[in-house]
């Protein structure tokens, strides 16, 4: 499903943001990657969403080489990779129903399609009674809910999920992340980058720990083990 092979990426001059750096996620699984501030997590999820290309190394999606890809096609890749960040990213003057249309709206879906959809995914992240409210009007939890019905509106093969749970608090984090597992379970494949130590601890799924760039650990039924 995602392997990075040797993958290095250096910012001029001479900071090295990932050292030769390897890993395979089989589809369906549950991986958390952790580490500490400026270890390269993010850079690892800017790689994988195509945000950023490797200096050195190779990067599949299944038949992808996304250390290859060529501009034209980013936005098909990214329409197999559903994104959920921590700030959320939502139109401010879009309610939550429209908010999530967008995504299909910029992707050329017909009307139709759309009107379909978007009841689904918000159903799916429990906001079918408040899909016609503003981001304003909306909990820091429940924005994040649209976020994660937005990602899931092309039925995507992974969800990325950059420190999804850094604006909230425990209670709400938690409940994020039993949103994501059951997304999960149903056979979508969840990248979940965090450094929320409870909620690692809590899963006890696999986990990949990066320190300076570099893997230092790989357990399959890990913890979160920094300092």
């Amino acid at each position: 499903m995602i392997t990075f092979k040797n993958v290095s990426k250096i910012y001029k001059p001479e900071t090295k943001a990932l050292d030769g750096v390897s890993f395979h996620i089989r589809p369906g699984e549950f991986v958390s990657v952790v580490g500490t501030s400026g270890s390269g997590k993010t850079t690892l999820a800017k790689l994988l969403f195509a945000e950023e290309s490797p200096t050195r190394g190779s990067i599949h999606l299944g038949d992808w080489d996304i250390s290859k890809i060529r501009r034209a096609e980013i936005p098909v890749l990214r329409r197999q990779i559903g994104v959920v960040f921590q700030d959320y990213k939502l139109l401010p003057k879009k309610t939550a129903f429209e908010n999530v249309a967008f995504a299909l709206e910029v992707a050329g879906a017909a009307t139709s399609r759309i009107r379909e959809v978007v009841p689904q995914v918000l159903k799916i992240v429990g906001l079918s009674d408040k899909m016609h409210r503003y981001p304003r009007q909306l909990s820091g939890g429940e924005q994040q809910r649209v976020a994660i019905a937005r990602a899931l509106v092309h039925r995507p093969k992974i969800i990325l999920a950059d420190e999804p749970t850094g604006n909230l608090d425990a209670i709400t984090s938690r409940e994020i992340i039993e949103l994501l597992k059951r997304i999960n379970d149903v056979g979508t494949t969840v990248l979940l980058v965090t450094h929320d130590r409870e909620i690692v601890n809590a899963m006890r799924r696999r986990v990949i720990t990066i320190q300076q760039g570099k893997i230092v650990s790989d357990v399959e039924h890990g913890k979160y083990h920094l300092g």
